[in-house]
């Protein structure tokens, strides 16, 4: 029997482009290219021709690849035994699990001027960043979240119905 998942959060990189739409803006971009290509033919400057060619592929293979790396994704989830932190990679492949003992688990937001902050999982000199595809507000709102479970996790609240002031019904 696996313990009860107690927080679980799935990070994956922000892609505005769906894969239609990034299809959309690819054709778009070798269509612009084909008719500016044909204008500077059409005027007797053919040699323009093959770097717009390659810069085109050089465009649309970036989008190509920027589009593949949104599919990695991080798995955070806490448990009442331990943190799991697993990565995949953009093939779907596992590229690393790592398992942290939560007793003396910190969320850290370490602060960068001028940067995005870090969000780490700290213990005991040990030190694992998470959620660095994040935003600023992202990282914020995942650590209020993990810390917030973490609390609950370490502060029990117990219903004891012997305890309960039941209005004077309880036997005195």
């Amino acid at each position: 029997m696996s313990p009860a998942v107690l927080f679980h959060a799935v990070i994956v990189p922000h892609r505005s482009l769906s894969r239609r739409g990034l299809l959309w803006v690819m054709a778009l971009v070798g269509g612009a290219v084909t008719l500016s290509g044909l204008r500077f033919v059409l005027i007797g400057a053919w040699p323009v021709l093959p770097f717009s060619i390659v810069e085109t592929v050089l465009a649309v293979t970036l989008l190509a690849v920027n589009a593949r790396r949104g599919r990695a994704s991080e798995v955070v989830i806490l448990t009442g035994e331990a943190v799991t932190i697993t990565r995949t990679d953009a093939s779907g492949r596992l590229t690393q699990t790592r398992r942290l003992p939560h007793a003396w688990l910190n969320v850290v937001l370490e602060e960068r001027p001028g940067a995005v902050s870090r969000l780490l999982l700290a213990q005991r000199g040990e030190r694992e960043e998470i959620g660095a595809v994040l935003g600023e507000e992202q990282k914020r709102a995942l650590a209020r979240s993990l810390n917030e479970a973490l609390w609950r996790m370490r502060n029990p609240v117990f219903d004891n119905p012997q305890l309960r002031d039941d209005g004077g019904t309880a036997a005195g």
